[in-house]
């Protein structure tokens, strides 16, 4: 903003030097191998330059991942929004005498995979915390998938919904995970992190897990070999401050555990929830907060730009700005467009080669664990057969 002299007022042009000066520090310390700290991290968040900030991020996305840009070949089926919590953002959950309650049984579960079973490689499967589920029901359930489906990894289960499937079953974290990979687990999603600062849990999720305690259960799964995502809900009641300690929380335990694969920020969706307080993040503040991610989670190796909460357009910007990871073809999801997300579930992998190639990079195909990988490209795709035109 300048005044009527075309001069720049003395206070904006004094945070413009500071956002320079933080990206400066910040390329230096990354050239170097270096760390960017909690106080640098919260500079670059509050000050830093949008577009100096994405080239720095795709920088060291571009340093880790080269051109690649990874998804891979998913189904999401959420087993139960039946909940014994409530929390204030949600717009998923049900009541269990609620008329749209619903709880899948087995074989209404495999009946939802069997008609994409021959495109997909990964179900994701997360849902409420139901009253009456034990950790037999899982088992059950994983087993019956594995026995169906042995080339379709199974992603599922929030930090929230182990802790509540080992209390209803009365055994220890450790004990459930156990038998949860015996059964067919092959990894966590990550779900539910929120905000790991516990006065904002309190506002916007209380009876959910600690922060504590989410760290602690992935800790767990990460000493039984089981790999997972972690996750940032931002945009409710949180301050930056606020999602800077997140972030240093999950690097913390990175550092420690190296089992986390991919993070997923994702921002607050306000259509239908009882959070009437929420900051609601700009399109602009999505993607900062993506770069901000980036940098600050340098021993995490891949960044998701969620395109069902964000969109498929936003998704295509955060690709260039740190993210390398667009998640799947999902084909159904029910959580974020319960909450009002509007973007389209029929891409389909042409659709997500075609978003890739339009930013200039490479669409690389991965597996659940980022452990097998395929290169594609829409030329070398198969044209689809046309009917012939009667003349």
């Amino acid at each position: 903003m300048h005044d009527n002299s075309g001069a720049m007022p003395l206070e904006d042009a004094t945070t413009d030097l500071e956002g320079k000066d933080a990206i400066d520090r910040a390329r230096a310390i990354i050239s170097e191998g270096g760390r960017i700290d909690v106080d640098l991290g919260l500079s670059l968040y509050k000050k830093a330059p949008l577009m100096e900030l994405g080239e720095l991020a795709h920088s060291v996305k571009k340093k880790m991942h080269g051109e690649k840009i990874h998804f891979n070949l998913n189904l999401h089926v959420n087993t139960t929004n039946i909940c014994v919590l409530a929390c204030r953002f949600c717009a998923f959950r049900k009541g269990s005498k609620h008329e749209d309650a619903y709880d899948l049984s087995v074989e209404e579960y495999l009946d939802r995979v069997r008609p994409y079973s021959n495109s997909i490689d990964e179900v994701h499967s997360v849902g409420g915390l139901h009253p009456e589920w034990t950790i037999e029901h899982y088992e059950e359930l994983y087993k019956a998938m594995k026995k169906e489906f042995p080339h379709i990894a199974i992603k599922s289960l929030t930090a929230v919904e182990v802790k509540h499937i080992a209390k209803r079953t009365g055994i220890t974290i450790p004990q459930t995970l156990t038998r949860l990979i015996d059964a067919g687990l092959d990894a966590l999603p990550g779900g539910g992190a929120e905000i790991l600062v516990d006065s904002v849990r309190d506002r916007i999720c209380r009876g959910k897990e600690s922060s504590l305690e989410y760290l602690s259960i992935h800790r767990s799964a990460h000493k039984a070999g089981l790999p997972t995502n972690c996750t940032m809900l931002f945009g409710t009641v949180e301050t930056l401050e606020d999602r800077i300690t997140h972030l240093d929380l999950l690097r913390k335990l990175q550092d420690e555990t190296s089992g986390f694969q991919c993070f997923v920020p994702y921002p607050f969706l306000p259509d239908r929830t009882r959070l009437p307080e929420a900051k609601i993040p700009s399109a602009e503040e999505v993607i900062r907060t993506i770069s901000i991610s980036r940098l600050m989670l340098d021993n995490i190796p891949h960044l998701k730009a969620y395109r069902m909460n964000i969109g498929d357009d936003l998704a295509s910007i955060a690709i260039l700005n740190g993210a390398d990871d667009l998640d799947g073809t999902v084909e159904r999801e029910e959580i974020m467009h319960s909450a009002g997300s509007n973007t389209p579930l029929n891409t389909g992998m042409d659709g997500l080669i075609r978003m890739i190639e339009s930013t200039g990079q490479a669409a690389v195909q991965r597996n659940t664990t980022y452990s097998r990988f395929k290169s594609h490209t829409l030329k070398n795709r198969s044209e689809p057969k046309r009917l012939p035109v009667a003349r």
